[in-house]
């Protein structure tokens, strides 16, 4: 099982920013494993401590938890609870979820077991003065609540799957949290000796009765103990998640030049102008790789069909790229 500090290591190669939601992400993952092997060991049953990560759209939240699977080794799934929410039948589509988490798995219904489940717009069950959509969104909670603690699934094929330890991880924007935040610890007395770090980060700490304004039902957020909070992405930030990952979208395309046999060159200045169009947009990273795209697509067009060019450079989104053929 690798250490909190490796999985934080192997999240900066493909993840940018976020340095304490890597952190604490990477402690519950570690946890979690840890006490499946001690259930093992002592024949006893650890209480399961699921995640709820907090963030604007476009942060990095589905991202981190893609990413920690792969470094862990186990099936990753994602879902939508809206989704769920608008499922005739809730059951039905809680049972496609684990079916797909056993495909993952490769049909290995032990390894699924082990897996990670992330279902998204945890925030958007919430009724808005839909009373059908209400009751809606509480079905989805108290149906989740069975297999979050840990209950078996019964699949398309008969076979059953027991979400025990299966790590489960929420996520939300939670639009208006900070506004809302509710500051209940002001009042603890402190020593000379007590650092004042510790109430400021007690006091920062998302509380369940801040949940509850958003329509998450007490026991949903009773299953969800582990709070990480995901920031705004600033400019750099996205030029950064641009360029500097293993798989950032620039190197995804110089391969792919480079198999055809042309050098592409795109000028800092792009990326910047690209991450500020981002900004405006406000989707986070979401909208950085229809941007990029857009860019490449008139040049990756031409360029099968002209085995000449051997260089593309850009230096700006308002100008066009320059194409450098060799001679003869």
């Amino acid at each position: 099982m690798k250490k909190p500090s490796a999985l934080v290591q192997y999240l900066n190669q493909h993840v940018i920013g976020q340095d304490a939601a890597k952190k604490t992400l990477a402690v519950a993952v570690y946890a979690h494993f840890r006490k499946i092997e001690r259930s093992r060991q002592q024949a006893a049953q650890f209480a399961k401590s699921n995640v709820l990560l907090i963030g604007p759209t476009g942060t990095g939240k589905t991202l981190m938890c893609e990413t920690l699977s792969q470094a862990l080794e186990v099936p990753f799934v994602t879902a939508e609870a809206t989704s769920i929410a608008q499922s005739r039948y809730i059951n039905d589509e809680i049972e496609a979820i684990m079916q797909r988490l056993v495909e993952r798995a490769g049909g290995d219904l032990a390894k699924a077991q082990n897996g990670i489940v992330f279902i998204d717009e945890i925030d958007k069950l919430k009724a808005s003065g839909d009373e059908t959509r209400s009751n809606s969104g509480e079905s989805v909670q108290h149906a989740l609540l069975k297999i979050m603690e840990g209950g078996t699934v019964k699949l398309a094929k008969g076979e059953y799957i027991d979400t025990t330890n299966v790590l489960f991880i929420c996520g939300g924007a939670f639009v208006g949290l900070e506004a809302s935040h509710s500051h209940t610890y002001g009042y603890i007395s402190m020593s000379a000796e007590d650092n004042p770090a510790i109430l400021e980060r007690m006091n920062a700490r998302v509380k369940p009765t801040d949940l509850f304004r958003f329509g998450l039902i007490p026991e949903f957020t009773g299953r969800l103990p582990i709070t990480a909070r995901f920031q705004d992405l600033s400019k750099e930030m996205l030029v950064r998640i641009m360029t500097e990952p293993a798989n950032s979208l620039y190197r995804q395309y110089r391969d792919i030049f480079q198999a055809e046999g042309v050098e592409l060159t795109v000028e800092p200045a792009v990326f910047e102008q690209i991450a500020e169009l981002a900004v405006e947009y406000k989707t986070g990273a979401r909208s950085l790789r229809g941007l990029f795209e857009e860019l490449i697509t008139p040049v990756l067009y031409v360029i099968p069909d002209d085995r000449r060019i051997e260089k593309v450079l850009i230096s700006s989104l308002f100008t066009e790229p320059r194409v450098v053929r060799r001679s003869g």
